[in-house]
This record gives structure tokens, sequence and C-alpha cells, in this order.
């Protein structure tokens, strides 16, 4: 079992290529509509194309590219019914979260979110958006362990990386992190105090920040959605 657990955590260089173009498309390094190529990126890797090619197909099951046959590939443009679509199925899974992480929250758990909040008032001191957008993540996961529901956080991560570039578009234009650790504090003390009717209000109002954030951003860069 050892063995096959190894096997498993050996990385290969589609796993490279592919958190390499991930982290470039989440961070908005790459934008919307950016078209990139197969030779391109083979080329900086140093590799021949099909572990791009292979690199590429895992984003695109992830929304993040659109591939074309005898066309350019582009970093996917957003879409607005996607988006209700990933906002409807998240919010689903967090209200369940929530109520269950209200239910068993023990001192272990509260002391852990408190780390948590910590870990985030440094991200915002330091100014350090990528940072927080991790912290960001690692704050939903510790909810859905103390939850007792872990695999609830594959959903969340799924649907939550498909707006995420939006998020890190708002946060980088705009200081909102303080907001949005003002969120995960109420929602912590909510669960701290056994409360889940006010953990998953104030969840939701947490999740509906990024109605918002696609308001505002639909009026600035209409490019990066998909047309109507």
């Amino acid at each position: 079992m050892a063995q096959l657990t190894r096997l498993s955590e050996r990385r290969t260089i589609v796993d490279d290529i592919f958190d390499h173009l991930h982290e470039e498309i989440a961070s908005m390094r790459l934008r919307p509509g950016d078209r990139i190529s197969e030779a391109d990126i083979a080329s900086r890797f140093g590799v021949s194309r099909q572990p791009v090619r292979d690199a590429f197909s895992r984003l695109a099951n992830l929304d993040l590219l659109l591939i074309r046959p005898q066309r350019a590939t582009e970093v996917r443009r957003f879409s607005a019914r996607e988006i209700e679509k990933s906002r409807f199925v998240r919010a689903a899974v967090e209200k369940q979260v929530l109520a269950l992480a209200a239910k068993h929250c023990n001192p272990s758990g509260a002391a852990m979110l408190d780390a948590a909040l910590a870990d985030q008032a440094a991200a915002i001191d330091a100014g350090d958006v990528e940072r927080f957008g991790t912290l960001d993540y690692a704050f939903h996961e510790l909810l859905c362990r103390i939850a007792k529901a872990d695999f609830a956080f594959d959903v969340i991560m799924k649907e939550k990386s498909k707006v995420d570039r939006l998020c890190m578009l708002s946060l980088s234009k705009e200081d909102r992190m303080p907001e949005l650790v003002a969120d995960h504090t109420e929602i912590a003390e909510a669960v701290k105090a056994h409360d889940a009717e006010r953990a998953v209000e104030a969840g939701m109002k947490h999740l509906g920040r990024l109605d918002e954030t696609i308001a505002r951003i639909s009026e600035t860069n209409a490019n990066y959605f998909e047309p109507a």
C-alpha cells in the first residue's frame, strides 16, 4: 500500500504545465479571451506537444480553456449561465456545510477558525492578494472539516474555481479583503456559537458579494463575458 501511495504522489510534466497555466489563469495574468499556443508552451517547458495537449484538456474540463479544432485555444470567457449555475450549486452545498459546522464545532475547531482569521488579517496587513486567495480556500475547507463533510469541499472548490478569476480581478482593483474577512468572522462566530441559522445567513450574505462583483465587472469589462 505504501508503494501505491508513493506512485500516486509522483508528479508529471503534465501536472507542472497544468499548475502553471491554472495559476496564470486564476490570477488573471492570462485574461479571458487571451490566446495561448501549444507550441509556445511546449517550447517554454522543453517538451513535446502531447503533455501540453493533456494539460490543456484538463483545463478545458474545468471550463478555463476553450479548445477549438483548427483554431487558436483561448482562455475561456465568463458565462453568465454557468456562473448562475455555479452559484446555485454552491449555495445549496454551503448551507448544509454551515449548518453542520455549527452543530459539530468543538474547542479545537473554534481555535482553528480563530487561527485562520488571524492569517487572513496578516495577509491584509501585507497587502498580499494571492496569499489571501489561498487562505480563502483554506477557510472554506476548514468549515467542511468541522462539519465532518470533507467531501463537500470538492464540490465547493470545483464551483468556486469557475468564478475565482472574477474575485481576483475584484480584489486587485479594490481593497475588498477587509470586507470579506468581516464576513468570514461573522460566519466563524456563528459557527462557534452553534447558531446554525445565523451561520447560514452570514454565509449566504458572503456568497452574495459575488453578485455585486459580476455586475460591476460586466459593465467595465464586457469583453470578458461570452455573448448573451
